[in-house]
């Protein structure tokens, strides 16, 4: 049964025993009033038939000074005839309670008799032939006798009334009973209605539309109860959607780290089965060899980086000082051998407070993604800008830029805007997915914005994080300290490195020329990668721009996605700026 059957049901039970409990006690009560009233009239009519019977006694002429029998018959006789029309009987009877006389169709129980007593006035009702009457009695004294007198009023019309007024409430209660029914049926269907939105919404979501929400029509219980259904909604149905993107980027990742090992994969098998199967010339012989290599290693690269991911996921750090003009002098060493791009660095002096390698791997992948999303001598810019409570970095260029669309995509394993671009200069995707995690280390996470042929900026902000302190103030103190002593330390080391590099850059300006003619030479003689136009990397490795090894770590290319927004130009106040073109310093 339907809740709103039920509450109509229950309701109209709970108006039918009221509505008969209250008729009962209202007509019974009318009915008692009437009936009280009518033995009144009654007793005082007894009394009224005493007195007349006791006077007319007193006229009657007689031979004795006892009343006769005869006589009380004539009194009777004449009592009963002065109240005719009045439905009133009466019966005489002597002191043996035997009967002298007795109007006609009076009854014959003598009950009442045998309990009169003097002074004493008695009554009950009786029902004699469908009809009601009151039955009273009293006793009589005339000229030295003791008599009773008995009557018998009428009251049937008493009992009709009452018989009456329980048929009028019932037709009354039915009506009513009805008319309240289909108000409330109305009522409880306007009440209900919350639930029948929150039965069909559970419906449509158990069908799959995870979007529909119920309506709210009220500001009660059922209202906040609808509230808190959509609140749920909206949870189960972002849960949902990030389920469902999961195990589509799982898809993805696993089409994608298929294809990623199938590429190199076949062209290893290849090359390998070409110098198996064929004999070739020393110089062929070598770029096979040099192409199976290379492949190797990208394979390597990608192994490492998703070994980084999985274990940088797991990882915590403790954040220790590090100067801010040794990071951006990082980034301009490991890039002074770029000449395909003019880097340019602008960065406020200051302390950030993180873990260097980790710090330093996130800013090469960025610089490098910047660096293959711009053409030839197109420029890359970094910027640091310190703020009150932290520091802020930003690579920004002005290369091929990143569709809209693809924005939330490109932190993803694998992922790669242009795959073309990306793998010719050696790319899995793998670098901002590893950035990503190294900044959620950090608290911190890209903000990235990009306009198609327009470029792209890609920033973080670090907090400033003081260093962890141990169980009590001193052990904190001590590390705090010894902090302090390290970043000091590392201030001197660079400053001695930056003299010593410009001791050995003037001896190198010196044999500038016959170096020149050497490495000339040397490239001719079959430098491994001299045949892809590639420089080797570490261990004889080939790979394109700068290598990168971060904290044991081959940092490679990144994917070719990078963060977007309105970089900041150079010249900001108070910052020391730097540009790099190519291997020239200014």
């Amino acid at each position: 049964m339907k809740f709103v059957y039920k509450i109509l049901l229950w309701t109209i039970i709970i108006m039918a025993v009221a509505f008969g409990l209250s008729g009962y006690l209202f007509v019974n009560s009318v009915f008692e009033k009437s009936l009280e009233r009518e033995v009144a009239q009654a007793l005082d009519g007894s009394n009224i038939l005493r007195f007349a019977f006791e006077t007319a006694a007193l006229n009657i002429p007689t031979k004795y000074n006892v009343l006769q029998d005869v006589a009380v018959e004539q009194i009777g006789s004449k009592l009963e005839s002065s109240g005719q029309g009045t439905e009133r009987y009466l019966r005489l009877s002597s002191e043996e309670r035997e009967v002298l006389y007795q109007s006609i169709g009076f009854a014959q129980d003598t009950e009442l008799l045998e309990q009169i007593e003097e002074d004493a006035r008695i009554w009950q009702v009786v029902c004699q032939a469908e009809h009601y009457y009151v039955h009273t009695g009293i006793m009589v004294n005339a000229l030295d006798r003791n008599l009773y007198l008995e009557t018998l009023e009428d009251v049937t019309e008493v009992f009709e009334e009452r018989t009456m007024g329980f048929s009028v409430y019932r037709r009354v209660t039915l009506a009513m009973l009805a008319a309240s029914s289909a108000i409330m049926f109305i009522i409880c269907t306007w009440l209900t209605k919350p639930i029948r939105l929150l039965t069909g919404a559970t419906k449509r979501m158990a069908r799959g539309d995870y979007s529909y929400r119920a309506q709210k029509v009220s500001n009660d219980e059922l209202g906040q109860l609808t509230m808190d259904f959509n609140s749920m909604a909206n949870v189960l149905e972002g849960t949902i959607a990030e389920l469902q993107e999961a195990v589509r980027s799982r898809e993805d990742f696993i089409a994608a780290f298929a294809h990623e090992l199938k590429t190199p994969l076949t062209s290893i098998i290849g090359y390998a089965d070409l110098l198996r199967s064929r004999k070739l010339d020393e110089e062929k012989h070598f770029l096979s060899s040099n192409y199976i290599y290379t492949e190797g290693k990208r394979l390597e690269n990608m192994s490492f980086r998703l070994l980084d991911i999985i274990v940088t996921k797991r990882e915590t750090i403790d954040p220790q000082p590090v100067a801010a003009q040794m990071l951006f002098q990082y980034l301009k060493d490991m890039f002074s051998g770029n000449k395909d791009q003019k880097l340019r660095f602008a960065f406020d002096s200051g302390t950030v407070y993180a873990e260097a390698n980790l710090l330093k791997s996130v800013l090469l992948n960025l610089v490098d993604n910047a660096c293959k999303a711009s053409s030839q001598g197109g420029l890359v810019e970094v910027f640091g800008r310190r703020m009150e409570d932290a520091y802020a970095f930003q690579v920004k260029d002005y290369g091929v830029g990143i569709p809209e669309e693809e924005l939330m995509k490109v932190t993803e394993a694998f992922y790669m805007v242009d795959k073309s671009r990306s793998r010719s200069r050696n790319g899995a995707g793998l670098g901002l997915a590893l950035c990503v995690e190294i900044l959620r280390l950090h608290e911190s996470e890209l903000e990235i914005e990009s306009r198609v042929g327009e470029g792209t900026c890609i920033g973080f902000v670090i907090p400033d994080k003081k260093v962890r302190g141990g169980t009590d103030e001193a052990e904190g103190a001590d590390r705090q300290k010894a902090a302090e002593e390290t970043l000091l330390q590392s201030e001197i080391a660079y400053r001695t490195l930056r003299k010593k590099e410009s001791r050995d850059r003037k001896g190198r300006d010196n044999t500038e020329a016959d170096s020149g003619a050497g490495d000339e030479d040397s490239r001719e003689g079959g430098e491994p990668g001299a045949a892809t136009g590639q420089k080797p990397t570490r261990g004889g490795g080939i790979q394109d721009g700068p290598e990168h090894n971060v904290a044991g770590q081959d940092a490679g290319p990144p994917d070719g996605a990078v963060h977007s927004g309105a970089g900041q130009e150079s010249g900001w106040d108070g910052r020391k700026q730097e540009e790099a073109d190519g291997n020239a310093e200014t």
